[in-house]
């Protein structure tokens, strides 16, 4: 048997914590130790998985350039500025 090489997974904490803007830094580590603190009951380790995964995409969106003009923008409706979610995700309307 051999030993197979270590990869990074996109969900490990310290990869999050690379990407992530630091003003986001204090949030992401309390609900990562409280999803932490869930996942010592079984039931609840995808808990703890789902965190880790909604919070490496929020580190991809935060560290874009532009991320807080367009939040921004998307907060006070500003339309001119972004295009809406129902004119590019199909279905879109109908979930809401």
């Amino acid at each position: 048997m051999t030993a197979q090489p270590h990869q990074e997974s996109p969900d490990d904490p310290a990869e999050i914590l690379l990407v992530l803007p630091a003003k986001w830094h204090e949030q992401f580590l309390q609900e990562y130790h409280g999803a932490l603190d869930a996942a010592h009951e079984v039931w609840r380790f995808q808990q703890l998985r789902d965190v880790l995964h909604v919070w490496r995409l929020r580190a991809l969106a935060y560290s874009r350039p532009g991320f807080e003009e367009a939040a921004q923008a998307a907060r006070e409706g500003r339309a001119d500025e972004f295009i809406p979610a129902d004119q590019v995700i199909p279905g879109w309307a109908e979930r809401q």
